[in-house]
């Protein structure tokens, strides 16, 4: 879809009151979206083998440890990889929005058995079909409410999509409350959503617009806060986090992409960055307390 028009079906979905325009939210994605089950959990896999090649590298061994998630999205998908193929004593997940179904959960259940060599049995007491030691708090917005006690905290292509100042308060608590040493990791993904459905636009489009201006462009189904990958460095180290790990991808010169890029005519917010650090994405980050 074009992402005017998409802009414009959000923007009308936002007029609707509320649990109607989730709703319907819902029922539009489920239309454009063909993807199938077995689909969404393969395109989680990089993310577990890219978080398990750096956990060994740096000797980091989740077995017996609590993981808490946030952001977690349409089905426990990265719970299960903790649980299962990292060992994880526990996994909590937590989302601001409701979205697992026991219909999809169960679905799940058997394909990850199936997929990867396990047993996922759901617990008859859970709402939503979860295995033991995989509990999910939806409708929990994190930055206001209580932490539990954890070993490691986890976000999925999360932080993007969070108000920045919601970033910042964030990593202020977590510094906070959590004890040291506790493992921070992030998967980050700073790119225009817009262009995912819009091959005409650059992954850095929306770089060209002033603060007000994309205030009025993006909504609450696609709010993305377009911090750079030096902002998010900086909001890491202004609460004193140790960078144990960092490693993000930049569009090379030549590339198709990157002459996308080069076409976008950057607002004076963003003219202070070097290409690389603009164009920064798929972004990967291990910090401890």
């Amino acid at each position: 879809m074009n992402h005017k028009l998409k802009t414009i079906l959000f923007k009308s979905l936002a007029l609707l009151p509320n649990k109607v325009d989730d709703y319907c939210y819902h029922k539009i994605q489920s239309f454009f979206d063909k993807s199938t089950l077995e689909d969404r959990l393969k395109s989680v896999e990089p993310t577990y083998s890219r978080l398990s090649k750096v956990l060994t590298g740096l000797d980091i061994n989740l077995k017996e440890k609590v993981v808490f998630e946030f952001g977690s999205g349409w089905f426990p998908s990265m719970p299960y990889f903790f649980k299962y193929k990292l060992g994880a004593k526990k996994v909590l997940t937590f989302d601001i929005n409701e979205h697992f179904k026991k219909e999809t959960v169960l679905k799940l259940n058997d394909l990850f058995s199936k997929r990867y060599g396990c047993e996922v049995v759901p617990n008859p007491d859970n709402k939503y079909g979860l295995p033991q030691r995989v509990e999910y708090f939806p409708n929990y917005n994190i930055v206001k409410n209580d932490f539990p006690d954890v070993d490691v905290v986890f976000s999925r292509y999360v932080l993007s999509h969070m108000n920045e100042n919601d970033v910042d308060a964030l990593h202020k608590k977590m510094k906070t409350v959590l004890k040291k040493g506790t493992y921070v990791i992030h998967f980050i993904s700073p790119s225009d959503l817009r262009q995912h459905n819009d091959s005409s636009l650059s992954l850095q489009d929306f770089l060209k617009y002033s603060k007000k201006e994309w205030d009025k462009i993006h909504t609450k189904y696609d709010y993305h806060n377009r911090l750079r990958l030096p902002q998010f460095l900086e909001i890491f180290k202004k609460y004193d986090y140790e960078i144990v790990h960092l490693d993000y991808e930049s569009l090379k010169e030549g590339t198709k992409r990157y002459e996308l890029f080069k076409k976008v005519p950057l607002h004076e917010d963003y003219k202070k960055y070097s290409d690389e650090e603009l164009t920064a994405g798929n972004i990967f980050v291990v910090l401890k307390v």
